[in-house]
């Protein structure tokens, strides 16, 4: 399999992820840790459910993949997620020491991996990673909108 169609592949299992956030009343994006070619976590946003500024879906699938792994360095795991990382959860994924960040939708307002800033290649950094970007961008940005156009409504 290309590695287009295998980020497409697990960026369909974030997408599901995200539209489980979206069931939960939760901004619906979705996360995984794939190591290995393999999925080893997969997680949702859940700052309401848990009242956790910290909720996000991609710290929560990073720590859940450091107690799988029994390590909090990350090395040989690529992160999918649907909507790119804020500053708070870029700067983990580089302290995590991820190789890899694939995200679909792009964020102009808070996105730390290419359009506000970029701490995940910041040479400033002791960690980079390699960034693939858009993966899915439509599909991803629409479940947001549909969310915040849902929520406007009423």
């Amino acid at each position: 399999m290309s590695p287009d169609a295998l980020h497409e592949l697990f960026m369909q299992h974030a997408l599901r992820e995200a539209r489980q956030a979206a069931a939960e009343g939760e901004v619906p994006v979705g996360a995984l840790v794939v190591f290995g070619g393999q999925v080893i976590t997969a997680a949702h946003n859940r700052r309401e459910s848990d009242q956790d500024p910290c909720g996000h879906a991609e710290l929560l699938a990073v720590r859940r993949a450091a107690r799988v792994l029994e390590r909090w360095r990350l090395w040989g795991c690529t992160v999918y997620v649907t909507l790119e990382p804020c500053p708070m959860c870029a700067g983990a994924l580089v302290n995590a020491r991820i190789d890899r960040l694939v995200y679909g939708a792009a964020d102009p307002k808070a996105g730390a991996a290419g359009s506000l800033m970029d701490l995940c290649r910041d040479p400033r950094l002791n960690h980079r990673m390699e960034v693939v970007s858009g993966v899915l961008a439509e599909e991803c940005g629409a479940e947001l909108r549909r969310f915040f156009r849902a929520r406007r409504a009423g």
